[in-house]
């Protein structure tokens, strides 16, 4: 297992750059994702490879949205305009009862 010891500097915004050498040992470059796990009192920092990250702001929005939907609170439909203007904009429907031709990949 490859050992690597790199020290980084926490700006006054609580940022660091991955130093150089990590970045190279994960295989991260500029855009990619990295993911940070608190074990006890170390940091292990890996190779974020689904692109998938939850935000917390973002997780409890939705859940206040799920919430007020299955309460029905604060819930009204589209204007009718818009309604309208997004099934303008969609292609149009075939027939949904017809074979499937071709390969199918799920």
């Amino acid at each position: 297992m490859l050992t690597l010891h790199e020290v980084a500097t926490i700006t006054s915004k609580g940022q660091i750059t991955l130093p150089k050498a990590i970045r190279n040992a994960l295989g991260v470059g500029s855009g990619g994702s990295v993911a940070f796990d608190l074990q006890g009192t170390q940091i292990v920092v890996t190779r974020a490879d689904s692109g998938f990250h939850e935000d917390p702001a973002i997780g409890s929005f939705l859940a206040l949205l799920l919430s007020d939907i299955q309460n029905g609170r604060h819930i009204s439909g589209l204007p009718e305009d818009l309604a309208q203007s997004m099934l303008a904009s969609l292609p149009l429907a075939g027939d949904l009862d017809s074979d499937i031709e071709g390969d199918v990949e799920l």
